[in-house]
């Protein structure tokens, strides 16, 4: 099992890897925000575990493992960043996903998965819990 920082860098090199033909220290490190000696080190780790094939100084490859695990983290943040602007929480949609995503087990994503695409199928009920929340506040 992956910590949530190499499962972040596993994340944005899968990310990268969609938009450029080279994944860079230097670009994981500032779509993370996070030192490059911090990346050189998680990607280490991710080499290790066979992830990805990294080398310094070399351009960094995901192997298939580290694409079919990339392509379901990157999938799972895009899943809490809808559920959250779907309920339409008051906060930075990105930050509240990304404190979730390490957090909650692959059962409660799949069913968050589900809500988000009933509701998708549904306005006419997202419409009501969004009725329904707005009134509720003033409840407050």
């Amino acid at each position: 099992m992956l910590s949530p920082s190499l499962e972040d860098y596993l994340e944005e090199a899968y990310r990268l890897s969609t938009y450029n033909k080279e994944i860079r220290i230097k670009d994981v490190s500032e779509c993370l925000n996070v030192s490059m000696p911090s990346v050189v080190k998680g990607l280490r780790k991710l080499n290790r575990l066979g992830y990805i094939v990294y080398q310094p100084y070399e351009k960094i490859e995901l192997t298939d493992r580290g694409k079919i695990k990339g392509s379901f983290l990157v999938e799972r943040n895009k899943i809490l960043k809808d559920f959250v602007g779907m309920i339409g929480a008051d906060c930075d949609i990105k930050q509240e996903a990304e404190a979730m995503e390490h957090y909650l087990t692959i059962s409660t994503i799949k069913a968050i998965e589900k809500l988000v695409k009933f509701f998708t199928e549904n306005e006419k009920l997202l419409l009501e819990f969004r009725n329904y929340k707005a009134e509720s506040i003033l409840d407050d």
